[in-house]
């Protein structure tokens, strides 16, 4: 039978999803010059597939521009066909980035960054998926036998994510039912960013080529664990050399550090709703869930919205390559290039404003009182979708990180997302997320 093998261009939308178009790989040199079509209405389409309310209508052009350096090939050696996509940049038909291109905005945040601390920044997203149609078998977490169980599921794709130029790092059973958890090693930004997205698709396809399935659904039973996604951060300075640790600095931060991690606190509640997107998302960011329901910093603490990470090392040179931060609010739910981009924004904020972090939160904090929280520097994050989005409609400082179209479509596609699920029996809701992540 003759093929005639096709890439597929894509892009993380505003929903998480990669979505775009393909083309013969024959054509490739044509559409890395010319790029393939796509219109602006397409950012109000949903997780659900439903089009919110779209200031752009029927109207206006714009091009998927691919990016070779992201071309992932994986031949899964199964008699079945090769896959073939790449990462792509949204522009307008006169080349310019377009506002609502989640990578272009990226992009914008990483620059600033490099511009306002001199620096560049390494990051590492952590994975958490459930197998969606597991047996869910009880005193398995962490277990060798579950691991065993699903072997063939983790070292196909740790062969997979290898093939596709990712640098793996653990596969592990998590606590949850049937749940576990990926990690590939820290990239620059951008790079880092793509290989999330990459990552996602690669565990989806490589479940489905064994008879399986997976979600990356925040949480899919509200009497469980959700699934997150945690992104490490460290900098780099022009020369190369790690940046982040300062013996002398509180709980290990340098400068830099200690503002970028202040400007992400201070502006967490205002940015929620980019971070942690879905309508249920909000049942995972709760008290005692490990995983984020205040703006807080902990030192080892799996409990807080940023964590200073341990170091297995003892000689100055080795702490600093290790030391790192973790920020814990997210989901895959959301694009990783709008979620990085918002954290590093934020940390932006915090260094140009010269803020400085607090000190790392003690004890439990759902037992203190709005005033308590507030007199240490806390509050509790929006606990809805809706709640998240007016947080972040009323901050002019966090709508200004953006392009100005940005605003009105990301409110009115989330909006959407809560409209149609707002009918929904909670089972049916969660249902319907974990067949769409």
């Amino acid at each position: 039978m003759v093929r005639d093998p096709l890439i597929f261009a894509a892009i993380s939308d505003l929903a998480g999803k990669m979505r775009g178009k393909a083309f013969p790989a024959s054509k490739l040199e044509k559409r890395l010059r010319s790029g393939i079509g796509w219109v602006p209405t397409n950012a109000l389409i949903t997780c659900f597939d439903t089009i919110a309310l779209s200031p752009f209508g029927a109207l206006g052009d714009l091009a998927l521009m691919p990016d070779l350096e992201t071309l992932v090939e994986v031949d899964f050696k199964d008699g079945g066909p090769q896959e073939r996509f790449m990462l792509s940049d949204i522009t307008t038909t006169e080349s310019a980035p377009w506002s609502c291109c989640t990578r272009s905005i990226l992009k914008t945040a990483l620059a600033r960054l490099k511009d306002c601390a001199r620096v560049t920044l390494n990051a590492a997203f952590e994975h958490e998926f459930q197998i969606a149609n597991g047996a869910g078998t009880p005193g398995t977490a962490f277990s060798l036998e579950a691991f065993c169980d699903h072997l063939e599921m983790g070292e196909t794709l740790m062969g997979v994510l290898d093939a596709a130029g990712l640098k793996t790092d653990t596969f592990l059973k998590e606590y949850g039912a049937d749940q576990f958890e990926v990690t590939v090693e820290p990239q620059p930004g951008l790079i880092a960013a793509d290989q999330a997205a990459i990552l996602r698709s690669l565990t989806h396809m490589t479940a489905r080529r064994l008879g399986s399935e997976v979600t990356f659904s925040p949480i899919t039973d509200p009497a469980g664990v959700g699934n997150g996604v945690h992104v490490h951060m460290s900098f780099l300075d022009a020369d190369g050399s790690p940046v982040t640790y300062d013996s002398n600095g509180p709980a290990g931060m340098s400068r830099t550090t200690q503002s970028f991690v202040a400007g992400v606190l201070a502006y967490l509640p205002q940015m929620l709703c980019l971070l942690a997107p879905s309508v249920i998302s909000y049942a995972r960011l709760t008290p005692h869930r490990w995983s984020a329901a205040y703006n807080n910093l902990g030192f080892r603490d799996r409990e807080a919205a940023v964590r200073i990470c341990p170091v297995m090392a003892t000689d100055p040179s080795s702490i600093a390559r290790q030391y790192n931060f973790e920020v814990r609010a997210m989901d895959a739910a959301g694009s990783p290039h709008l979620v990085l981009a918002a954290l590093v924004h934020a940390g932006c904020q915090g260094i140009e404003d010269e803020l400085a972090a607090p000190k790392p939160s003690e004890g439990d904090l759902s037992e203190l009182s709005a005033g308590a929280l507030a007199d240490l520097g806390y509050v509790r994050l929006p606990q809805s979708l809706a709640e998240a989005l007016t947080a972040f409609e009323a901050d002019p400082v966090v709508r200004g990180w953006f392009p100005d179209a940005f605003e009105s479509v990301y409110l009115s596609h989330k909006r959407a997302e809560i409209e149609y699920v707002e009918s929904m029996s909670e089972t049916d809701r969660y249902s319907a997320y974990s067949k769409i992540y």
